[in-house]
């Protein structure tokens, strides 16, 4: 072919299509929630988009999106309490336009909770897409009476416990110990005094943990083998696993569980904001929700979003939680700043204490 064969089929080509090149959606989010089966759904339906996946987590989030200015993606997952402090500190999402999201789909309630921690100057920051709760898990099999934050350290399950070191168990902790870790998120300084004793207490508990879990593969690894018998978790892993043994159930804290609502923004610099509006109204379609579902084991924030729960997910939500349980949620209060610097300090002293 020659120069000028190939650039007179480029030309045709290009003005087969309009001249019009796919656009792409670069989207921040978690585990499972971009699956291949839906956005090979989105594509189809908008073919002159390609989505782009990077996997994270909240911290990550936070900290890619601040090393860049809030530029590098389109759009962003972080949980609603990673929203308020982070914009105020590092400026790196913008003002969502309402008006280009069906609103009327979502749970008002989880809706409403959203929009009040992500409001700045007026602005609302973000959404709802799915939230679940952080809690116990236990095999009632081998340990019926667990039920406590605390009892993850009880002595007569020695060697068979596991936790994630990461915030939630310094919160759920500090509850158990009598202590409202939110309540404290006004007074600095009275919050260092609870996260020194929770270091404390869980540097102590050394003996009992099997192992520190990192991710939701080695934890079920470590339960269904029977390695361990109980240990902090997302709920989303434990209602898994009661698929495949029923002795296996999440257990809310009778604290609370900590509830969570993972969210939909737009990055600062974003650079494909119409592409990230039809992705956001996309996924709430009751279709799609339900493929999310499937997919991540989270409830999707949209109305009647449990019944959308594939059928065993139901199941074991059913197992899980009694009305009296949801209603003692404790939803995560949005983090000052500061705040994450003086938890990941006493994560590093548990671990440098512990091994972990």
């Amino acid at each position: 072919m020659t120069m000028k064969t190939a650039v007179l089929l480029a030309a045709t080509m290009l003005a087969g299509t309009g001249g019009v090149q796919a656009e792409t959606l670069r989207l921040l989010t978690w585990g499972g929630y971009a699956p291949e089966n839906v956005i090979a759904k989105f594509e189809e339906m908008y073919p002159d988009i390609d989505v782009e996946v990077t996997l994270s987590n909240n911290e990550e989030m936070v900290a890619k999106l601040r090393a860049t200015g809030g530029a590098g993606f389109d759009l962003a997952q972080p949980s609603h309490d990673r929203i308020y402090a982070p914009q105020l500190e590092y400026d790196i999402y913008k003002p969502l336009d309402i008006s280009k999201i069906d609103t009327s789909v979502f749970e008002p309630k989880l809706l409403d909770g959203v929009k009040a921690n992500t409001t700045i100057d007026g602005e609302v920051y973000a959404v709802p897409h799915q939230w679940g709760t952080s809690g116990l898990m236990a095999d009632k099999s081998k340990a019926p009476d667990f039920k406590s934050w605390g009892d993850l350290c009880d002595p007569k399950y020695k060697g068979k416990t596991s936790m994630r070191l990461k915030r939630t168990i310094l919160l759920g902790t500090a509850y158990a110990m009598g202590e409202d870790p939110f309540a404290t998120y006004s007074d600095l300084d009275a919050y260092q005094e609870l996260l020194d004793k929770v270091v404390d207490k869980l540097s102590a508990c050394k003996d009992n943990i099997k192992a520190y879990w990192k991710g939701g593969d080695d934890l079920s690894a470590m339960m269904l083998s029977g390695e361990i018998v109980a240990s902090e978790t997302w709920d989303s892993t434990a209602y898994k696993l009661y698929n495949e043994n029923n002795n296996i159930v999440f257990v809310p804290p009778e604290t609370g569980a900590l509830a969570w609502i993972d969210t939909f923004v737009i990055p600062r610099k974003g650079e494909a904001d119409d592409a990230a509006y039809k992705w956001i109204n996309f996924v709430l379609q009751p279709e799609i929700s339900q493929m999310m579902s499937e997919s991540t084991g989270a409830i999707v924030a949209v109305k009647g979003g449990k019944d959308l729960l594939p059928d065993h997910l139901k199941a074991a939500v059913n197992a899980a939680f009694t009305d009296e349980d949801i209603n003692n949620l404790k939803f995560f209060a949005n983090i000052p700043p500061g705040v994450e610097d003086m938890e990941g300090k006493a994560l590093e002293k548990i671990q440098a204490a512990t091994g972990g």
